[in-house]
């Protein structure tokens, strides 16, 4: 698959705090808004907090992984932000992938065909 279309810009990061909906799971808070175009944007963001350079690296890795392994079940023209928690770089993926695809099942970010857990 190709590289996922990344939002950069901190005004749109921003609205998407204000005006997405979001749903939050113990490895994640994902957040998601209608763009107007015709594929999916994402964004990932790891705070300091969730420790030192190597680790929030890991969880971006991570979830940019995620996105990017379960863009074809997922409808498009969203702007999507993943953001990292404390959870997120040593929860084993399974439990990762199961976080993810119950918050974009909750936001109805997942097409009807690829809609269940597995």
């Amino acid at each position: 698959m190709k590289r996922a279309v990344t939002i950069k810009e901190n005004y749109e990061f921003r609205r998407m705090y204000a005006k997405g909906k979001s749903a939050v799971m113990p490895s994640m808070v994902v957040y998601c808004r209608r763009n107007g175009r015709a594929r999916n944007r994402l964004g990932v963001t790891a705070s300091k907090k969730l420790g030192c350079a190597v680790t929030r690296n890991r969880a971006r890795r991570r979830l940019r992984e995620l996105f990017r392994v379960h863009q074809g079940q997922m409808a498009q023209g969203y702007d999507v932000v993943l953001v990292a928690r404390g959870r997120t770089a040593g929860i084993a993926y399974r439990y990762l992938r199961k976080d993810f695809l119950r918050a974009a099942e909750q936001l109805k970010l997942l097409l009807p065909e690829g809609g269940g857990i597995s």
